[in-house]
């Protein structure tokens, strides 16, 4: 596979999961009303699976010695400072603070 054509699957893949993403957004906010109490314990699963599956990822791609896009360190880490972000609000609001 040439390095121009691994960099346009690495961004299917990242166009692909930003799509899911929005999709899944869509479907909360049509199902709300069924699927509010479920809200917190699918947002914890969601993120433990998305972080998982993310450093697993990494994980194998840095054994393969495979070339990053220079996207994807940026992705990356803005990912899991995002998520850093949103455990500290979910801790916060959970104890009362917000």
């Amino acid at each position: 596979m040439t390095v121009a054509r691994s960099d346009r699957l690495r961004l299917a893949e990242l166009t692909s999961g930003a799509g899911a993403l929005v999709l899944g957004v869509g479907l909360g906010v049509l199902a709300a009303d069924r699927l509010g109490r479920f809200g917190l314990p699918l947002l914890l699963v969601g993120a433990a699976v998305h972080a998982w599956g993310m450093l697993d990822r990494h994980r194998l791609k840095r054994r393969a010695d495979a070339p990053d896009a220079w996207w994807e360190p940026v992705a990356y880490w803005t990912c899991w400072g995002l998520l850093a972000v949103l455990a500290a609000g979910l801790m916060a609001r959970l104890s009362g603070v917000i």
